[in-house]
């Protein structure tokens, strides 16, 4: 097919995370990570190919590099309007005594000046990004000071039909300003396309959960809190309306990521059961509000 650059299908195709089609009474998902990557050596292996044949196509895999024009501005051209601005919300939770939160890459996406954290009932506080890795959906940020109470992930793997609860802020401004606190269970070990790195869960989450923790009955992390299943490009694709299937990264994944981003974490084997009030009063230590301001394009391709 025709893929010129400025072809707003590519273009969609460049930003996307997943595709899902819908044929013949199957519905098939496709992980479309790597796809930025991907589109412009095909677009540079078709120009190649028409220009000089097959024989001769070579290593298209090298991009040609543009060389840079510049644009003069016509003197009687209207100044560009400046990008608007968006309020960008998410959760967070501390994993160390020194500050450090985990959240979701896409909360940070696009954050234009100060990314702000604060706990429920406190004045926001700045936060730094430490570290990212947008493949995994897993951000490292930290705030300023000492932390007595500090959110433990568990150390046994969670099993199917396993109890959790869902700590976040979704709607912030919208809602409540506090915290919600959703209850449910494991209903799947994987998540779309069989991914391995995600729980699917039936906890609701909305807008605003997203990297808040998952926690087991009893009161220890066992996930990030990812994303939702989009009902209503579902419901477009197979006719029917999805339930709560909803999406967290594992603790295997976020181990890692803080293991490779050299931060200390506490593990927990408990294996008493609390009340969800307990457990969502004992979070509110350790559970923080994010919020960043973000251009609207950014904010548009981010994940919920």
């Amino acid at each position: 097919m025709p893929m010129p650059s400025n072809s707003s299908l590519i273009s969609q195709f460049r930003r996307a995370k997943a595709m899902t089609a819908y044929t013949q009474g199957q519905l098939f998902q496709f992980n479309l990570d790597q796809t930025g990557q991907l589109l412009p050596v095909l677009v540079n292996c078709v120009a190649r190919i028409k220009q000089s044949g097959l024989a001769s196509a070579g290593d298209f895999s090298v991009l040609p590099v543009a060389k840079p024009v510049a644009a003069a501005a016509a003197p009687d051209a209207a100044p560009g309007k400046p990008d608007r601005l968006l309020d960008q919300t998410g959760t967070g939770f501390l994993v160390s005594t020194n500050g450090h939160l985990v959240t979701n890459a896409h909360v940070v996406q696009g954050c234009v000046g100060d990314i702000q954290g604060n706990l429920s009932g406190e004045a926001p506080a700045k936060l730094r990004l430490v570290s990212s890795d947008e493949t995994n959906d897993l951000a490292l940020l930290q705030v300023t000071g000492s932390f007595k109470d500090v959110a433990r992930i568990r150390d046994k793997a969670i099993q199917s039909g396993d109890s959790v609860v869902a700590i976040g802020y979704p709607f912030h401004g919208l809602l409540t300003s506090d915290f919600t606190v959703t209850t449910g269970i494991v209903s799947s070990l994987s998540g779309i396309l069989n991914d391995t790195r995600f729980l699917q869960i039936s906890a609701a989450v909305q807008p605003g959960n997203s990297g808040g923790p998952l926690l087991a009955s009893s009161g220890d992390v066992v996930g990030v809190v990812a994303a939702k299943l989009n009902a209503f490009r579902f419901a477009r694709a197979t006719g029917n309306i999805p339930e709560n299937i909803n999406f967290a990264i594992k603790t295997g994944a976020l181990r890692d990521f803080l293991d490779n981003s050299v931060v200390p974490y506490q593990i927990s084997d408990a294996k008493a059961e609390l009340k969800t009030a307990d457990i969502a009063r004992n979070a509110r230590a350790f559970t923080f509000l994010i919020s960043c301001k973000a251009k609207a394009k950014e904010r548009e391709t981010a994940k919920n």
